[in-house]
């Protein structure tokens, strides 16, 4: 068999009509190049495991010319895969997901999924559209040998064995596709390839609604919080978060170390001697708070990628100065929950056993009612009966979180 160089646009049809026919073309992508056949067609997809002596128990993952593949060879598709493949869609990920019954067995190594690619690179896209059919294509190389970035490289590998090889030249990443198993949940990265997946996460965080969540101690913040928790949500404290940091991050404690010497004994933060400090000093504090902030921040972050990465498209921040952190920005919208003073104050007598004016004391040391309804996006008083309360909490859930 003689392999030919297929280096111009208007050939593609030949190459088209050659892997319609069953036979196998090189293709150029933003990574390497691939060993493309007929996805859809066993004959040709064997002929890939047989020139690359590919051990017949690794599955294949299907190029394509873009997310609306996903519904032809794909189901249970949750929405999560359909945003990253607009958000990296051409590029080098790989998406693996259940496979549709017309999916050759051969292609999934008898498994039920399969992983769908877009590759970036003009020619072989425009190779998938006038061909029409998805084109599983590993790596052009023989297994265990070095991914070819050029044209040459892969003739050198498979001339004569193979019907073509289209020359896009040098592929500019030379590292494969990162795929990610987003079949199940938690989401897995496979193979880690020239997409990071960190950048995944983040890209799945990005896409998740959070909710901010604030107001004054005793005005039923933990409620709301609760009523969104049932509603699959992630609940972060960030007060939680901010104790969990000072006894466990070494990077936090050393900060405050330095910020504010004599506070850390043997490695840990003297809390007492830290108050004494920036309950006096407005500069103080307003240092602390930027230290703190950009730790809690980080590490509220890590949780949303951590549950992103679980399949969850929902989270709450709960923070009592959420509108002064840089948190804010990344909420979709806050609830500010209110109650008046006295009402507050027989709930936190209740539950923490303090006297009348200690209760108030602690009220009007935090921010006036006025400060969250100048602030939040939505206001929910809470006055009543828990009943009432969480009735009121829920018809706000259900038209945020289903009509944006």
């Amino acid at each position: 068999m003689e392999t030919i160089t297929i280096d111009k646009i208007e050939e593609l049809s030949h190459a088209a009509e050659l892997l319609k026919k069953g036979q196998l073309v090189a293709v150029p992508t933003e990574t390497v190049y691939g060993l493309a056949g007929n996805g859809l067609d066993a004959r040709a997809v064997e002929q890939i495991y047989e020139v690359k002596g590919r051990p017949a128990v690794k599955p294949l993952s299907l190029m394509v010319h873009g997310a609306e593949a996903m519904e032809a060879y794909c189901e249970a598709i949750p929405p999560q895969a359909k945003r990253l493949a607009e958000r990296f869609w051409p590029g080098p990920l790989t998406i693996v997901l259940k496979a549709r019954e017309l999916v050759p067995e051969i292609v999934r190594a008898g498994g039920e999924t399969v992983g769908l690619r877009c590759p970036d690179h003009p020619l072989t896209l425009e190779l998938l559209r006038r061909a029409g059919v998805p084109f599983a294509a590993p790596s052009a190389n023989p297994s265990g040998a070095p991914s070819p970035k050029t044209a040459a490289e892969v003739r050198a590998y498979f001339d004569g064995q193979i019907a073509a090889i289209v020359d896009g030249g040098a592929c500019g990443i030379g590292k494969e596709s990162t795929i990610l198993d987003m079949s199940r949940t938690p989401y897995r990265v496979l193979r880690q390839g020239a997409l990071p997946a960190e950048e995944i996460a983040e890209a799945l965080a990005e896409d998740m609604m959070v909710v901010g969540v604030t107001g004054g101690t005793g005005s039923g913040k933990t409620t709301a919080l609760r009523e969104l928790e049932r509603r699959g949500a992630l609940v972060i404290d960030c007060d939680a978060v901010y104790h969990e940091l000072l006894e466990n991050s070494a990077e936090l404690i050393g900060e405050i170390a330095t910020a504010f010497p004599g506070v850390v004994e043997n490695g840990c933060v003297q809390r007492k001697k830290l108050g004494e400090i920036v309950f006096r000093d407005e500069n103080a504090l307003a240092q602390l708070n930027r230290i703190t902030h950009r730790h809690v921040t980080a590490e509220v972050q890590r949780r949303l990628w951590e549950h992103a990465m679980k399949g969850g498209s929902l989270a709450a921040v709960d923070a009592i100065e959420l509108l002064a952190s840089p948190l804010a920005a990344r909420c979709d919208f806050t609830i500010g929950v209110i109650a008046d003073e006295e009402t507050r104050a027989r709930r936190i007598m209740a539950r923490d056993g303090i006297s009348r004016d200690y209760a108030l004391l602690r009220i009007r040391a935090q921010r006036p009612d006025s400060y969250f309804r100048e602030r939040c996006s939505v206001i929910l008083e809470n006055n009543g009966d828990e009943a009432t309360f969480i009735s009121n909490i829920n018809k706000i859930l259900e038209e945020r979180l289903h009509h944006g």
